[in-house]
């Protein structure tokens, strides 16, 4: 089972390969449909798991607050981001635009994910305390990934 470090950098890796996907598509197309339901979906019960295992951990430091609270409100500007995205037309120069500025933003938080917040999580917090983070992590994911379309209607409902 990997590390937390991993399992998240392995999530990252398969973002940055689904962005890359819906960027090489056009239009209102089967292969930007199916790229972008992968990427909402995988996203979204990424974060969610993140926030809840690693995230969580990092808040109980106090160094660690400020750099949990900041990520967790850029995860809440990508969902939002998403959200608007979800109830566009896929067809539109807007849509392609809104994307951009998700693939940008969503870039730029998982470098400071990799290369800020691990770094410091990793000379800050003993790997005996975070054995086992990793195997959590996927669990939590995989929960979360369920539901998904159950939040999403609750938060439309609000």
């Amino acid at each position: 089972m990997p590390d937390i470090y991993t399992a998240i950098k392995d999530d990252h890796d398969d973002h940055r390969a689904l962005l890359k996907r819906i960027g090489n598509t056009e239009g209102d197309s089967k292969d930007r449909r199916d790229a972008w339901s992968a990427f909402y979906h995988e996203v979204k019960s990424h974060a969610a798991a993140e926030e809840e295992t690693f995230y969580s951990k990092l808040i109980s430091k106090t160094w660690g607050q400020d750099a949990a609270r900041h990520s967790v409100h850029e995860h809440q500007q990508l969902d939002d981001l998403m959200e608007e995205l979800n109830g566009m037309d896929m067809s539109s120069s807007g849509w392609l635009q809104k994307f951009r500025t998700l693939e940008h933003d969503y870039l730029h938080h998982i470098e400071e994910e990799e290369n800020e917040v691990f770094a410091r999580a990793r000379e800050e917090i003993d790997e005996s305390e975070i054995d086992g983070y990793g195997a959590r992590f996927l669990d939590r994911k995989k929960e979360e990934r369920a539901l998904i379309d159950e939040k999403r209607a609750d938060s439309l409902e609000d």
